[in-house]
């Protein structure tokens, strides 16, 4: 637990830097995540830290209880009202905050901050490179009831990472970098190329 706690913190202040790097224009760019730019990514990032418990069920209230309409709402709102310097801020300041999603514990944060962050820098071609060991915590923890619930369809597809000793699931090969797959396995879709693999085109965006 306490090398996923460090891998989270390092993790948190890396985006950091390359937020703060980040040009208006890249700023407001379309990241992986349908409908949100660079920004509402950046906004959702922190979100756990800026907002107290109590405000976010007020908020989930709003949104019927429905958890995609009150991230949605809030990454909008949040994107809106503070700057990119203070989006990076908070992610930099609040390396070490004990913040977990709902379920997963420890894991899940550092995968929301991992995939989240490849969400920015993948569409925007960064050569962002996700150490082997955070992905590794996060490749080895992939279940068939977490990718579905990503929406990710991987029946009769298997994962072969080009750059890791690491495949998973079995069926047609798709092969790619790991932190690619992993953004597969998240139900993503990322742009033309990074995939290999007769099925390539149902995970590659059109």
């Amino acid at each position: 637990m306490r090398d996923i706690r460090a891998a989270i913190a390092a993790e948190r202040r890396e985006l950091a830097d390359l937020l703060d790097a980040l040009t208006p224009a890249q700023w407001d760019a379309p990241s992986l995540c349908a409908g949100w730019r660079v920004r509402e990514v950046a906004a959702h990032l922190s979100l756990g830290f800026r907002r107290p418990l109590r405000t976010l069920a007020v908020e989930l209230l709003k949104a019927r209880g429905s958890l995609d309409r009150m991230t949605d709402r809030c990454a909008r709102k949040d994107a809106a009202a503070l700057s990119p310097t203070a989006l990076a801020a908070a992610l930099r300041d609040h390396a070490h905050h004990p913040w977990t999603p709902p379920v997963g514990g420890l894991a899940a944060a550092l995968g929301h901050d991992v995939v989240h962050g490849l969400d920015i820098a993948v569409p925007l071609g960064l050569d962002r490179r996700v150490p082997e060991d955070r992905l590794r915590v996060l490749l080895d923890g992939l279940t068939p009831r977490g990718t579905k619930f990503f929406g990710a369809d991987l029946d009769g597809v298997a994962l072969h990472a080009d750059d890791l000793d690491w495949s998973h699931g079995t069926g047609t090969p798709l092969r790619g970098a790991a932190q690619d797959l992993l953004l597969v396995a998240f139900g993503r879709k990322l742009p033309p190329g990074r995939l290999h693999g007769a099925p390539q085109a149902r995970f590659t965006a059109a």
